[in-house]
């Protein structure tokens, strides 16, 4: 297309989609979009922006692309030497001027949200044949709110960041078009923008008060991704649940959405601020229709008045709890390391205590310092160094050493590989239960310790290893016999990763009770009805494919995920493991095992 407008984002990864972009194609009659991500190589990111030949380049700008969008812009001035370029986002909106000067090829900034300046500046530039001086000459005589430039005598005019008043006139940002190509991939959408809270630590302090689009236009829109069997819809609303009278008719909206939608509604919320009706509505949702984010951040009450944040712990727990007892909600927690005061003593009890709750994923992230954040005040304060290109993150502060940080991205590590990819859950829980009195932080400390040194937190490592060094670990630090933790390993591997992963280094029985396992499956039907009532043999493909039997040494029955199971005694069990549902389940089942097995 000749005098392309094109708005380029780069993902973190393939599976995101880039809101920013969308909106303004959207907004920008005619544009284009083209998505990329860090991963890609620079030489090729360029050569795909060359083959598009756009005569108006705007890229967006976040934490996770800015340093290589910095790469790029040095590199397309050679490609594209009649293109103008644009920048956006909110690593651009602050410090305008020194990011102009720096990089001069950059012709204009757009700060703040961008749907209704950067169409007004588009139309100058098409109605001056793309001519920058002279735009740049109208822009002297009368800005646009939200756009930076060059004056006609070459100074950066640096202007003003600014908002969208009426998030009515903002466009849907999604087209029935590209839907078939992106509707497997997180897809984030906005119902709100602003937040009520002011914590330090994030941009949404930096703008005052909360905009919502009316329900009816939401309504419309999440029945767009319905309908076009869309896998997750990640909603980027700061808060979620900042007015009632707005969320609570949209998860009502969800819940009465038919059986056959398999979309996922993923939702930050502040958890304590839930009131009975609304928890009423989560207890009915179908498994899987919705998940909840919490930012809990820390336990400690002096750190979190430091960074201005509220949290009323007693009723973020007792909702948290009361929400994994519906076992319908996935549910994902976060807390940050190093925020002001916040040492290791003090981490310890804040990690314990979320830890205690046995969400579904507890995340554990880096304080940032975010430009046009408010924790840029508290540097001198709390004496923090950060990193001074992005992505900003804590070096060190009064609290925390650097080597305490350093060690923290290794505890951070181990604990992604096990505890948020749902393996040997039961096995560490087990463990910080009978040799650690519960205390979960003591546990994860000292396998983090034992993994660095064995080196592993500077290698890469396969699914098949893992189950071995948690026996490893366990067998090196405490007293506990061999076979009990190789039991609780090949009970803990059958219910992780869809029971796909095998570890040759654990004791599997499947052919020592070929025959017994056999006799079950293809003896009488009403037999294995029992526990599975749609159950009809086909062939033998079918059944190890669907179900598996593994035979244990002690009671499973006794262990759970949780920590509140019992200490395993020896009891030879039978269990069955079904895989046909989203997640494995199993069930104890009565098999005639002779003690000579």
């Amino acid at each position: 297309m000749k005098d392309k407008i094109l708005w380029l984002g780069i993902n973190a990864k393939y599976s995101h989609t880039s809101l920013a972009v969308r909106y303004l194609r959207q907004a920008v009659a005619g544009s284009e979009i083209l998505e990329l991500t860090i991963n890609h190589q620079l030489l090729d990111m360029l050569g795909e922006i060359y083959c598009a030949n756009p005569k108006v380049l705007g890229i967006s700008c976040y934490i996770w692309n800015i340093e290589l969008v910095k790469k790029l812009l040095k590199l397309l001035p050679a490609a594209l030497p009649d293109t103008v370029l644009i920048c956006g986002g909110p690593e651009v909106s602050y410090e305008v001027g020194s990011f102009m000067q720096e990089y001069p090829m950059v012709d204009y900034v757009c700060r703040g949200e961008g749907e209704e300046a950067l169409p007004r500046l588009v139309k100058l530039l098409q109605a001056a044949d793309f001519d920058k001086s002279k735009v740049n000459g109208q822009l002297d005589k009368s800005d646009i709110p939200g756009i930076a430039w060059h004056n006609r005598d070459g100074q950066i005019c640096e202007g003003q960041a600014v908002t969208v008043t009426d998030l009515t006139q903002v466009p849907f940002p999604y087209s029935k078009a590209e839907m078939a190509a992106i509707k497997d991939r997180i897809l984030y959408y906005e119902t709100s923008r602003g937040c009520p809270f002011s914590c330090a630590y994030c941009l949404s302090c930096a703008t005052a008060g909360v905009r919502f689009l009316p329900l009816e236009r939401v309504f419309r829109e999440l029945d767009f991704f319905v309908a076009q069997d869309v896998r997750q819809v990640k909603f980027v609303d700061r808060t979620f649940n900042a007015k009632k009278s707005h969320f609570l008719p949209i998860l009502k909206y969800l819940l009465a959405l038919p059986p056959t939608c398999r979309t996922n509604f993923h939702f930050e919320v502040a958890i304590d601020y839930l009131d009975e009706e609304v928890m009423a509505v989560l207890s009915q949702m179908p498994k899987g229709r919705v998940q909840l984010e919490i930012g809990i951040q820390s336990t400690n009450p002096a750190t979190l008045k430091a960074v201005s944040r509220v949290n009323h712990w007693q009723d973020i727990a007792d909702h948290i709890q009361k929400i994994m007892g519906f076992h319908n909600i996935h549910l994902h927690v976060d807390l940050i390391i190093g925020l002001p005061g916040e040492g290791m003593e003090s981490f310890h009890k804040s990690f314990n205590d979320v830890y205690a709750l046995q969400t579904d994923m507890l995340q554990l992230g880096f304080l940032k310092f975010l430009k046009g954040a408010a924790m840029m005040e508290l540097v001198a304060a709390y004496h923090y160094q950060y990193m001074p290109m992005a992505p900003y993150e804590v070096l060190q502060n009064d609290a925390l050493s650097y080597g305490e940080i350093r060690w923290f991205h290794s505890f951070e590590q181990v604990f992604e590989l096990y505890y948020n990819a749902g393996r040997c859950r039961r096995t560490a829980n087990y463990l910080l239960r009978e040799c650690e009195q519960g205390d979960a932080f003591a546990f994860w400390q000292k396998f983090t310790d034992w993994w660095e040194a064995k080196g592993f937190h500077k290698i890469g490592h396969s699914t098949k290893n893992l189950y071995g060094y948690m026996r490893d670990f366990a067998l090196a630090v405490y007293d506990l016999p061999a076979d009990l933790l190789d039991n609780l390993l090949r009970y803990d591997a059958l219910l992780s990763d869809g029971g796909k992963i095998r570890p040759e280094n654990l004791n599997w029985n499947r052919q020592q009770y070929q025959d017994i396992t056999a006799d079950f499956w293809k003896g009488a039907p009403s037999r294995v009805r029992a526990y599975l009532p749609d159950y009809v043999f086909t062939n033998w493909r079918d059944v190890n494919k669907k179900y598996h039997i593994e035979v244990f040494a002690y009671d499973m029955t006794l262990t759970s995920q949780n920590l509140t199971g019992q200490k395993l005694t020896g009891q030879q069990t039978a269990m069955l493991f079904d895989y046909t549902a989203d997640e494995p389940v199993c069930q104890l089942i009565e098999l005639e095992i002779g003690a000579d097995n």
